[in-house]
């Protein structure tokens, strides 16, 4: 049927409306779509253009130059050195072991470092550099270098590791370094990254552990271009990292030598405190070892020839162990009870060799016994019934008040590892320790310095300055820290009374300067560096035999605690002889010679010693001369 005009009209009119629909969405639709493009090409170029840079640029880590460790007076200790290493990028190298067999044949390599590598380049990309030996010499390095067009893919590199110039004698104060391991990593919330850095290397202990995010320093960064597979293809720039802070002991090198010497091949330690400033002059524990070792990674069996030691050379003695103290404790109990004003200093007690409590026997240690004694013969001659008594009237309690006041019981807090609090027990203690109440046999054990109490020869050299001087005198370790000088230790007043400290410090003089002192054989004859000490014998084992008839680990621990010079004391000093028998014999003539050492500075003149004990003493001097020529002249060589 014919179409009309009218239905035409009609159709024309509603196409022409749709069309118009249409082509409104259309433009609207490419007006939105130019509004984008416009907004990401214009408005968001900047954001798009660093997005594409950071695909491109990546930002490596540069390690900080970590601080530098000195004595009191300036002398290097610890110190970063450079070390040239060798490594490999296996894609460069191509026939991976044709080169390393060539390499060989110009420099040696450890077996055991190829190994490592090759199982490093296995798990790694091949553009990866890989280390095939470390700390390489100049030498080698310059043969390599000479050889390159035969290397294909070998480098030479160089860097800084840490080296120890006093070897042994610092190892158990500085510590040392080696490579992060997930265990270090693990000790922090959120990791510095530069922790992550291959082979960076962080304290393990000792200062370099405690005082670690002071030596550390700030790493610096460099940019490098990089293609899509992430091989590096240019360094764009770098800012170099922020050094770590220098530090500064207060350990004087050459004492330190001395200590370290004289203590020998004993398993021993020694302490030796400035009374006046709190610092620690020598802290030295033997037999020690070689830090250096450890820098790099120590080897199996080297490791295993330190552990199974029975003298233990990885422990820190002076710090870390703890001993009962012994006589050196009976101080202690005489102070208690002069402050307590329960015995006098001339009060007597009647030793006939032991004493009875609750139908046990408590012996002295001279069987015979000492007679009648007062408080400067009981501490001259050690008479143990003396002190049974005192402990008795005086209690547990005033004896722990005063133990504590000198120092022991508690960590003194300097910056070595595995510092011990020891153990300065009353009757609260064992209940909630042991679930059991005190008894009176404790209290008599603890007034010899037996029985629960430990100390650590640090906590000794300590409790010797604070009875020199009323003061509460604390060790200090470090002098500068970045050029700062750090507070002293020099303390303050006890509140003890100075009549009370004089006569111990009388009764201290005794022992080592009347022809009955326990510690008379090792006096000192120079009349102004004369000393006053206390022996003291730590028992390991329950059973009265002999020292020389037990095996050497079930022998008595020897003490000797000291200060000099006694009119106007200056050092304190503590010595620890591991199962070395009596305090008089094994350790008051090593603290002697350790006292006049650190008085006089250098190798004290013979006629400060004993006659008897010079030609020894002259020996001992040229001996320690030939094997460490820097800690001192000896007598002859200043004559």
């Amino acid at each position: 049927m014919k179409r009309t005009a009218r239905d035409t009209q009609l159709s024309t009119r509603r196409i022409s409306r749709r069309g118009l629909i249409m082509g409104g969405a259309q433009l609207a639709f490419a007006g939105l779509l130019g509004f984008r493009m416009r907004h990401l090409q214009v408005e968001q170029a900047d954001r798009f253009r660093l997005l594409a840079e950071e695909n491109r640029v990546k930002v490596r880590l540069l390690p900080p130059s970590r601080g530098q460790i000195f004595d009191r007076d300036g002398t290097p200790i610890a110190v970063n050195e450079p070390a040239y290493r060798i490594i490999l990028v296996p894609e460069d190298a191509g026939d991976v072991d044709g080169v390393i067999g060539e390499l060989s044949s110009l420099i040696e390599l450890d077996p055991d470092d190829i190994n490592r590598a090759l199982a490093e380049i296995k798990k790694s990309r091949p553009f990866l550099p890989v280390t095939i030996a470390d700390r390489v010499s100049w030498e080698e390095v310059s043969r390599i270098a000479v050889n390159t067009p035969a290397l294909p893919g070998i480098t030479p590199e160089v860097g800084l590791s840490r080296r120890y110039l006093m070897g042994e004698d610092f190892a158990h104060v500085v510590g040392y370094v080696g490579p992060v391991s997930p265990r270090d990593l693990a000790k922090y919330e959120e990791p510095d990254p530069v922790l992550q850095i291959p082979r960076f290397q962080i304290g393990k202990v000792g200062v370099e552990a405690k005082l670690e995010d002071t030596l550390r320093g700030e790493a610096g960064a460099k940019h490098v271009e990089v293609n899509a597979i992430g091989r590096v293809m240019r360094e764009l720039d770098r800012r170099e990292g922020t050094p770590g802070n220098n530090i500064q002991l207060t350990i004087d090198h050459k004492l330190q030598s001395f200590v370290q010497s004289r203590l020998g091949t004993e398993s021993a330690s020694a302490v030796v405190l400035d009374c006046q400033t709190g610092d620690l002059l020598a802290i030295a524990s033997a037999p020690s070892f070689d830090p250096n070792l450890f820098v790099r990674g120590i080897s199996v069996a080297d490791y295993a020839q330190l552990r199974d030691n029975d003298h233990r050379p990885l422990a820190s003695k002076a710090v870390q162990d703890a001993y009962p103290p012994g006589s050196t404790f009976k101080m202690v109990t005489a102070l208690a009870a002069l402050e307590a004003g329960i015995a006098g200093p001339n009060d007597t007690v009647y030793c006939p060799g032991h004493m009875e409590v609750s139908g046990r026997r408590f012996h002295c240690w001279k069987r015979g016994g000492h007679g009648t004694m007062d408080l400067n013969t009981s501490l001259r001659e050690s008479c143990d019934v003396y002190f049974y008594d005192l402990a008795l009237r005086v209690g547990i309690e005033r004896i722990a008040e005063v133990g504590r006041k000198l120092g022991l019981g508690a960590r003194s807090g300097v910056p070595m590892s595995a510092e011990t609090s020891g153990l300065m027990p009353d009757k609260e203690w064992k209940r909630i320790n042991r679930g059991q109440e005190w008894v009176i046999g404790d209290t008599v054990n603890a007034s010899i310095g037996q029985g629960l109490i430990l100390t650590s020869p640090l906590q000794l050299a300590v409790m010797t300055a604070r009875l020199a001087t009323g003061r509460s005198v604390t060790p200090r370790l470090i002098s500068r820290l970045d050029g700062v000088p750090q507070p002293d230790g020099a303390g303050e007043d006890l509140g003890l009374s100075q009549d009370n400290l004089r006569h111990i410090r009388r009764g201290m003089f005794a022992v080592s300067n009347h022809r009955r002192g326990t510690a008379y054989r090792s006096r000192i004859i120079a009349e102004e560096m004369r000393m006053a000490g206390k022996t003291g014998t730590a028992q390991v084992r329950s059973q009265v035999v002999r020292n020389e008839d037990v095996p050497w680990e079930q022998r008595d621990h020897a003490l000797f605690v000291n200060f000099a010079p006694f009119d106007a004391p200056r050092i304190a000093v503590s010595v620890v002889v591991e199962h070395g028998g009596g305090g008089s014999t094994a350790a008051a003539p090593i603290a002697r010679d350790i006292t006049l050492q650190a008085l006089y500075g250098e190798a004290p003149p013979l006629s400060a010693y004993p006659a008897g004990d010079r030609e020894r003493i002259e020996q001992m001097q040229e001996e320690l001369r030939r094997k460490r020529p820097g800690i001192a002249p000896t007598a002859r060589d200043r004559a």
